[in-house]
């Protein structure tokens, strides 16, 4: 077929790659107002997280969390999505490229079609299925998944028709002539400014090398094949079955590391980074299946070095009937007459064992994307080693060529929370050097005007969402849409088989024209996630947001009484019929717009700080940067070099350098934050800083705080100098200390004062820092003797290739057990002090004592001194572990609950300074999206004050933590009244007035009351 001629169109930005980073970065772009080209390979949107089954350390729904977004990003005015389309060339420089693409034909017209899939249940062909990794087979034409944007189907090659043109029954089919065959490649030449990349990975696979039986076996299956296995839209519905006789197996191996880890030919030499903890997600998963499952993982190090992974971990091993074996396994033989497959492996009690399983897992690796040495040339992009964007780690998200930035897993294996603050950084990147076409390609988005419903009579829709089979193989959804139909004032009710996908939400939006609605009703999953989703859609079909509730039948219902069917149906009934009695009495809010400070502030002058201050002043916002110290650089002051050999203190040097020639960076030294008041957009915050007070007022904050190392009161150290920190190591390291250079032996003890009941997470960092500094030290004297003894090793990525060169160089890893730890001592032997540190080795089954000339001790990474005292100046959560807490560690890892606040930095959780200088791109990225506003709206869900029945007893005064009440002197005397732009809703005044003359809108008492009513309709309303 012929191409057709170029179709040209003009933009800001052009994203390449539709998965969760692509679609942040575009989102970003967009609402900074930037026209943006989204270009995905794929016939939908969603990359490889539309196919995980829920995220870790969560188990939130990966699609529920992330469907929004697609809705998000499909209705942005400032979005075109290209679908099934790929770069073929590109030309020009930073600020004028021409990108042409072409878009393979789907042979169906987007325009024209409504989704009915009518065409896929009559097509006679069937094909494996690639949403589902091939294990069940769909129709040659299919949506790609349900929630699929744009929710059109496509016609795969192995059509009929396509083949040998026999086949015609879909056009037959099709009553709006959506289908076309006629449909050729089509070029588009897009001229942008700047390119994100954001291309992702695939899994590796382990058919290549044949060395664990995929393929052959069938029992043997990926973990991303797992994934649909246990995912409601799955080949099986959710349910767990073999391949051989569709039974559910009750004995499942993991294998760790399938793919990663090995340096023979075929395999990849790095640590992919997120296999550890997405088989921990797999095995709890498995036992919300089936209590009686038998799941073991086999590996080598645990590498769960995350925010929360400790406590993840820590869950999946305390569930009965879960074992983690330390040890390499190989794949036995299948066993004919059950198809059962044997493994073989060894511990050091009863060496070598063979035991059979019923499924064996392979947790497979992380590669780079197809044809990611084909866009590179394209692109004109540098790769490294193992074929990732490479990038410089003093600014990760920077390709080789300028104005061509990368986000996502496309650097290297992450985890979601990395990839989604990579597509800020990028965002903050692209606007730097395009800052000045803001806005001129932009275009707000329209709603209809909004219906008065004043006088009607409440008519409520009501819509139940099966959620695939997380919803509907629990509750009975067909009757709950029934029982909905005899509820009072309910004049519509129906099924959806997910509510939040593009097409119902268009259901919702038509039936609320057509027959009039005036309030809704969805029965489905979290509001915390998709009551922005829903509101919209109101506001589409024309009447106001907030005559919307949701009933979580999900969570509340389906989720919590999976083996209580009929049950978990009657308590979704009840739900519904309390959202009913609510909902009855919502009333129209109006929310309201208030103006933008285009002025930010940073909290903390170390590295993330620096960063994200710069960036919002390249581009073009004023930034006060406040620093508690006399000098700007944080704890990279005593830091000299990364692993990958960057010069610490020379970057450290430059961006002190550009800060303080920036004219739109101002900084404070000596800082001391005293006061913070106002909200998203019009903050005022006092400081004392070298002796004086000022008042800075801005609409944005990034909380950059940094943390600090931990004090170590075990091992001797502060009793004997030569017990140190890996910090004042390098220190010595740098400076050439004489007695150092001199050393014959050194011991590292990793996870001091962390991975413990005091401070149950894990560091992140030392490990690496550990390795950096052994092989540091053994280049200086290739003859000093180092022993590192560890937990697990958690050089987690590309460190990986560092911590096998360390071993090759004759350093020795020894393994140590929490119940029996290291033991230092100073000892007197011929004649002087020495070091003894005591060990038992797990290989040998023998106590080891190493005699050092130094013990360097990998201290914990703490929250910094002044966190609490912070968190409650910006009114901010912290987590478990002392950090701040983010808003949501997946969708949100930048953003604090607190709009209008972000974080960055190591006052977020422990990180390496690419790391760091990553997320600060991101905080900035994300607070520019803020300060790219003119206005912000304020919700209209806020407290409201009945003068007459106010007593003035300051008793809602004394509640609310965010200052949004205040007394006035009014005729009546002084009487309390709410600050709207302050108040966040959370109804604690409304509590504790004990005259009821305060009210929180949509959540007043007569809503409530009726709402109990409902609960317990067999009792008369007084006696509620």
């Amino acid at each position: 077929m012929e191409n057709k001629p170029f179709e040209k169109k003009i933009g800001d930005v052009l994203v390449v790659g539709g998965g969760i980073s692509g679609i942040q970065a575009s989102l970003d772009l967009a609402t900074a107002g930037f026209k943006v080209y989204l270009v995905e390979k794929s016939p939908t949107i969603g990359g490889k997280m539309a196919q995980l089954d829920k995220t870790f350390p969560t188990n939130d729904c990966s699609m529920c969390i992330e469907s929004p977004k697609f809705l998000e990003c499909s209705r942005h005015p400032n979005i075109e999505i290209l679908t099934m389309t790929e770069v073929a060339s590109v030309q020009g420089q930073a600020g004028d490229f021409t990108v042409t693409v072409e878009k393979r034909p789907r042979y169906v017209d987007e325009d024209k079609c409504t989704g009915c899939t009518s065409c896929a249940e009559y097509c006679p062909v069937t094909i494996p299925d690639p949403f589902n990794q091939n294990i069940s087979r769909n129709k040659a034409v299919h949506m790609y998944f349900a929630q699929a944007i744009p929710l059109t189907p496509y016609i795969d090659e192995k059509c009929i028709f396509l083949e040998d043109e026999k086949c015609t029954i879909c056009l037959g089919i099709c009553k709006n002539d959506a289908l076309d065959f006629n449909q050729t490649p089509q070029q588009i030449s897009l001229h942008v400014g700047a390119v994100v990349l954001s291309l992702g990975m695939d899994t590796f696979d382990p058919a290549i090398k044949n060395d664990y039986g995929y393929g052959i076996m069938e029992n043997v299956v990926t973990s991303l094949d797992y994934e649909r296995l246990l995912c409601a839209t799955g080949p099986y519905d959710g349910e767990i079955l073999r391949a051989s006789d569709k039974k559910h197996p009750r004995r499942i191996a993991w294998i760790h590391c399938v793919g990663s880890r090995r340096v023979t030919q075929g395999h990849n030499s790095y640590c992919s980074a997120v296999c550890c903890t997405y088989t921990q997600k797999q095995v709890i998963l498995t036992k919300d299946h089936d209590e009686g499952a038998e799941c073991t993982i086999f590996h080598n190090d645990i590498r769960s070095y995350s925010k929360g992974f400790e406590r993840f971990y820590q869950r999946a091993e305390s569930l009965p009937g879960i074992r983690f074996i330390r040890s390499y396994v190989s794949v036995g033989r299948e066993i004919p007459e059950t198809k059962n497959i044997t493994l073989r492996y060894s511990t050091p009690d009863a060496g070598v064992i063979e035991e059979e399983f019923d499924m064996v897992v392979l947790s497979v690796g992380l590669v780079p994307p197809a044809g990611y040495q084909q866009l590179a040339e394209k692109f004109g992009i540098d790769l490294n080693a193992h074929g990732f964007c490479s990038t410089r780690p003093e600014n990760p998200v920077e390709t080789s060529r300028k104005g061509v930035f990368v986000a996502g897993a496309f650097q290297g294996p992450m985890d979601i929370p990395e990839s989604v603050f990579s597509a800020s950084g990028a965002c903050a990147r692209c606007s730097e050097i395009l800052s000045f076409r803001k806005g001129r390609l932009s275009r707000k988005r329209i709603y209809p005007k909004e219906r008065d419903i004043s006088g009607e009579t409440p008519k409520i829709g009501v819509f139940v969402c099966h959620c695939g089979a997380n919803i509907g193989r629990i509750v009975d959804v067909p009757s709950v849409v029934d029982y909905a139909l005899t509820l009072p004032h309910v004049v519509h009710a129906q099924e959806q088989l997910f509510s939040c996908a593009t097409n119902s939400a268009q259901q919702i939006t038509d039936t609320i024209r057509e027959k009039g609605l005036n309030r809704v009703i969805v029965a489905a999953c979290t509001p915390r996630t998709h009551e922005p989703v829903f509101r919209d859609t109101l506001r589409e079909g024309g009447i106001n947001q907030y005559l919307y509730d949701m009933a979580n039948i999900r969570e509340h219902c389906s989720w919590v009484h999976s083996r209580e069917k009929e049950d978990a149906t009657q308590k979704a009934k009840d739900l519904v019929r309390m959202s009913v009695g609510r909902t009855k009495n919502l009333e129209p809010l109006q929310e309201f717009d208030l103006p933008v400070n285009k002025t930010a502030m940073v909290v903390g002058g170390g590295v993330a700080g620096m960063t994200s201050a710069l960036s919002l002043a390249r581009q073009g916002f004023s930034v006060h940067l406040l620093e508690k110290e006399n000098d700007l650089g944080g704890m990279a002051r005593r830091i000299h070099t990364t692993l990958d050999g960057m010069d610490v203190q020379a970057f450290v040097k430059t961006l002190i350098r550009d800060v303080y020639q920036h004219p739109l960076v101002h900084v404070s030294h000596e800082a001391v934050i005293t006061d913070v008041s106002g909200y998203v957009g019009n903050f005022t915050t006092t400081v004392v800083t070298e002796g004086r007070t000022k008042t800075i007022q801005h609409g944005a904050a990034i909380i950059a705080t940094g943390a600090a190392e931990y004090e170590p009161d075990e091992y001797l150290y502060g009793k004997n100098d030569s017990v140190m920190t890996q910090l004042a190591l390098e220190e010595k390291l740098s400076s050439r200390d004489l007695q150092l250079m001199d050393a014959q032996s050194l011991v590292m003890i990793q996870c001091v004062g962390c991975r413990n009941e005091e401070r149950n997470y894990c560091s992140r960092v030392c490990c690496t820092h550990a390795v950096k500094n052994a092989l540091a030290l053994t280049k200086i004297n290739p003859e000093i003797r180092i022993h590192i003894l560890f937990r697990d090793m958690r050089t987690y990525g590309f460190n990986e290739d560092y911590y096998r060169t360390a071993s090759e160089k004759g350093v020795k890893f020894i393994r140590y057990d929490v119940t029996d730890q290291p033991i230092v001592e100073k000892v007197r032997e011929n004649g002087g002090d020495i070091l003894r540190v005591t060990v038992p080795d797990q290989i040998l089954g023998k106590r080891l004592e190493l005699d050092a000339d130094f013990v360097v001790l990998s201290a914990a990474v703490v929250p910094a001194p002044d966190t609490h005292n912070i968190a409650g100046l910006f009114k901010v959560a912290l987590s478990p572990e002392g950090f701040f807490q983010e808003a949501h560690v997946k969708l949100r890892p930048v953003d604090f609950a607190a709009e209008g606040v972000f974080l960055c930095g190591t006052a977020h959780y422990p990180k390496h300074i690419s790391e760091a200088v990553t997320q600060a791109s991101g905080a900035a990225g994300r607070a520019a999206v803020l300060l790219s506003q003119d206005t912000v709206t304020a919700s209209g869900s806020v407290c409201e004050v009945d003068e007459d029945l106010c007593v003035s007893c300051g008793a809602c005064i004394t509640a609310c933590t965010y200052g949004a009440i205040e007394f006035y002197e009014t005729k009546k005397g002084k009487k309390a009244r709410v600050i709207p732009v302050l108040c966040k809703g959370d109804g604690l005044c409304n509590a504790k007035c004990p005259t009821e003359a305060i009210q929180l809108k949509h959540y007043t008492d007569e809503e409530i009351l009726y709402q109990l009513d409902a609960a317990f309709p067999e009792l008369e309303p007084a006696d509620c």
